[in-house]
């Protein structure tokens, strides 16, 4: 409760200027480095204008709260898998209506492999093979596995789906990232819902501040070898000092998570889920679930 008090205070201000969309910014940063790919113009407006307040509400979400169900396979494995991404689950009304899921043949394909009934062929999307950066290496071709995120019904009801960011206590945050399935085009709702609120980070510093930073909000760079099909975004240093609040740079993590809360009400999309992959963490990608 003092987290979400603190981060209230923080946020009034930039809050009434900027509810539901990125806030237009017109002076470039300083400090700004080579964007790694085109920038998409990700600012059209949507009619969601409460994901502050429910974020806010929502707080600091982790696989571990008891409020949670949390989904894994197995237990982490430390040595091999320094940062593992875990779906939860937040249904305390017993709705039923949002899922949390890394499921094989749903993530950015690297070294998959196709067949047109007589012949195998190599297939990697080109926003995730090697020339883009790749993928997670531990996800074997033949799984591909996808985080699906889902929400079903009102943005209003009170429930998310989402996925803790295990072993990032104690870094100092220098990006975050991820793939979603999706085309660049701003004006095209085909794909994965994009919205100011969701899919976000919620990101708590060792401070015990909260801070946001969403799939609009701040803009992301849409880094080199994007596809019709998927989208690697990524927030850097100059991208994080615009979250919602600004994230100072040299800032330590105490937790991070993935939060997916907005519903079939909101648009462009009116979809209510997202596919993920190849969460980047510091430049380290998880494409898998733990213990898959």
């Amino acid at each position: 409760m003092r987290t979400i008090r603190r981060a209230a205070a923080v946020l009034i201000y930039p809050a009434i200027l900027c509810l539901g969309v990125a806030c237009e910014r017109t002076e470039a940063p300083t400090n700004s480095r080579p964007a790694r790919g085109p920038r998409a113009d990700l600012t059209a407006s949507t009619p969601n204008t409460d994901w502050l307040a429910r974020a806010l509400s929502l707080g600091e979400l982790l696989s571990d709260d008891p409020r949670m169900t949390a989904w894994t396979d197995a237990p982490d494995d430390p040595m091999t898998d320094p940062i593992t991404v875990v779906p939860f689950e937040f249904d305390p009304g017993r709705t039923h209506l949002v899922r949390a899921r890394w499921l094989r043949g749903t993530g950015c394909p690297t070294n998959a492999t196709t067949f047109d009934g007589s012949t195998s062929t190599s297939f990697s999307d080109p926003a995730c093979n090697a020339l883009a950066g790749g993928g997670d290496p531990k996800d074997s071709p033949g799984k591909n596995e996808g985080l699906l995120l889902v929400k079903t019904g009102p943005t209003t009801n009170d429930a998310a789906a989402g996925a803790d960011l295990k072993g990032v206590k104690g870094i100092t945050l220098t990006e975050l990232g991820y793939d979603i399935r999706k085309t660049t085009d701003p004006v095209n709702p085909a794909g994965s819902h994009c919205g100011a609120g969701a899919p976000r980070f919620n990101v708590v510093l060792a401070d015990g501040s909260l801070h946001f930073v969403g799939c609009r909000s701040p803009t992301p760079v849409f880094t080199t070898g994007g596809s019709v099909a998927w989208q690697r975004l990524r927030w850097g240093a100059v991208e994080l000092a615009l979250a919602t609040p600004p994230i100072p740079p040299a800032s330590v993590v105490k937790s991070i998570a993935i939060v997916f809360d907005e519903g079939t009400d909101i648009g462009l999309e009116f979809i209510g889920l997202a596919v993920l992959d190849n969460i980047d963490v510091n430049g380290t990608l998880v494409g898998r679930g733990p213990g898959n």
